[in-house]
C-alpha cells in the first residue's frame, strides 16, 4: 500500500476484523472470510487478479512458493 498513513490502515484493519473478515496479531494478517473480502473490493481487484494468474499460472506460482 503505497502512499498511505499508517492510521489508515490500522483503521482498514479494523474494521476487517469487526466485520469478521481478517484476524490480526503480531504483525500478520489471517484472511478468514475471502468471499466477503472480495465482496469488498473495488472491481479492480478482479482485474488485477485476472492479470496475475495469467502471468504467472498455477504451476509457476507453485514453483515460487515451494
Amino acid at each position: 500500500m503505497l502512499g498511505v498513513r499508517r492510521e489508515g490502515v490500522t483503521e482498514g484493519a479494523v474494521r476487517l476484523q469487526k466485520a469478521g473478515l481478517i484476524s490480526c496479531s503480531r504483525g500478520r494478517i489471517l484472511v478468514l472470510d475471502r468471499p466477503g473480502l472480495e465482496k469488498r473490493t473495488c472491481e479492480c481487484y478482479a482485474v488485477v487478479k485476472k492479470e496475475y494468474d495469467r502471468l504467472l499460472p498455477e504451476k509457476v506460482s507453485a514453483k515460487l512458493s515451494a
